[in-house]
């Protein structure tokens, strides 16, 4: 009875799902073929490739599924606006966090959109892959993959013949992941997703315009960067939490993993007041955080943050550890949803399947979410007076006595 009862509670949002995106596809055989594909990667197909799908969901052939992929007519990123509304119905709150990263996508061949040999870190190392940035939304009910976008390396993008005969748009130029992902913030931003938060890895964290975009629409961040970063007058950052007293250290959990809370040594220090003042008063603090392991002190993680004045180091630290949620979407997606199991080659395709799969991902942790809702050593530069002062309860940095180092590139 109660399976029963699952199964119609199942059935019934999928439909009203349906019913929300069933006005993107314009003729009645192109709304059943998206039903059935969504089916098919939701159901318990072994691997989710053309020909199975088609035979979860009583086709002869997969052709039909193909074309819709392949050669009828919509529009991906309509879709994908959909999606953003759906998830931010179902999973939205005001302290909402963005988690950008990029996962990749191992192929064989030269002719798939975008493939070349390059690092994956997925793969943890280079292979002959797509890659795809990708965007997830994280709050106290639940996370979801929210965007996506093709990265094209320049030995595509200088090919436009190669481009058209993937039917990569003429308008598709060469732009970095950093760039991908400013664009997909701004989409984010402009959607009725509600975010008060940007988080994401040192590949994007380190891009002094990244997060000057960020400052710039007054959303806050805390973002992982290398332990070469340059912070503004005070130089690298893990020589900076060199100079950390010991006190600074203070133990935190980040929020719960598999095994429990990720519990971790922590320092925070407020960097000197940027220049978003209402008034006599900043609007803003610039901070930097490390994060150091418990039980192996010499591994060292670090962080940039922007926040609202006031804002606690509690909040910042659980925004550093909202990260790990689009690792588990990732593996969520591709292991229940088929992120990764197309035999697409075309960019219109990759586009279509992707946003198909992150958007049957969707209803399985806004379903998730109800159910739960339901239920219930390098040399340090020596510095004669450590910049740290502890004010108001909380570590802040003194102006350097010394001469002031400007780095422009990470303003």
């Amino acid at each position: 009875m109660i399976d029963d009862l699952a199964d119609a509670t199942w059935d019934r949002e999928l439909d009203d799902l349906f019913l929300r995106i069933g006005h993107r596809f314009g003729r009645a055989d192109l709304r059943r073929r998206m039903r059935d594909y969504i089916r098919a990667l939701l159901g318990p197909v072994g691997r989710k490739n053309g020909w199975q799908l088609a035979e979860y969901a009583g086709h002869r052939t997969p052709d039909g599924l193909q074309r819709l992929l392949n050669g009828a007519t919509w529009e991906a990123d309509d879709l994908r606006d959909d999606l953003q509304t759906y998830v931010a119905e179902k999973l939205g709150e005001t302290g909402g966090v963005l988690i950008l990263d990029d996962t990749g996508f191992v192929k064989k061949g030269a002719t798939s959109a975008g493939v070349q040999r390059q690092y994956s870190g997925t793969a943890g190392r280079t292979e002959n892959c797509q890659i795809g940035v990708f965007a997830a939304y994280a709050t106290t009910h639940g996370r979801a993959l929210v965007d996506r976008e093709l990265y094209l390396p320049k030995s595509w993008t200088d090919d436009r013949e190669r481009c058209r005969a993937a039917k990569i748009p003429d308008e598709r130029t060469f732009a970095a992941k950093g760039e991908l992902a400013k664009s997909i913030v701004l989409r984010a931003l402009a959607s009725p997703l509600p975010i008060a938060w940007v988080t994401a890895d040192s590949a994007y964290g380190q891009e002094w315009r990244f997060r000057r975009m960020l400052e710039e629409t007054a959303i806050g961040y805390v973002l992982a960067v290398p332990k070469s970063q340059q912070v503004p007058r005070f130089g690298r950052i893990d020589h900076l939490f060199t100079q950390a007293p010991n006190e600074a250290w203070e133990k935190r959990s980040c929020g719960d993993g598999a095994k429990g809370p990720r519990v971790y040594h922590w320092a925070a220090v407020q960097l000197p007041a940027v220049e978003d003042f209402d008034g006599d008063q900043p609007t803003h603090q610039r901070w930097a955080l490390a994060r150091r392991s418990i039980s192996r002190p010499d591994e060292i993680a670090y962080y940039l943050g922007y926040a609202p004045t006031g804002t606690g180091i509690d909040r910042l630290v659980q925004v550093a550890g909202r990260r790990w949620a689009i690792e588990e979407c990732f593996q969520a997606a591709k292991n229940e949803c088929g992120l990764d199991q197309y035999e697409v080659r075309r960019y219109v395709g990759w586009t279509r399947h992707v946003t198909l799969a992150i958007l049957a991902h969707a209803f399985l942790a806004t379903t998730a979410a109800q159910a739960a809702a339901k239920g219930d050593a390098e040399t340090v530069p020596p510095w004669s007076h450590s910049p740290w002062r502890k004010s108001a309860g909380s570590w802040q940095l003194a102006p350097h006595p010394g001469p002031a180092r400007h780095f422009a590139s990470t303003q």
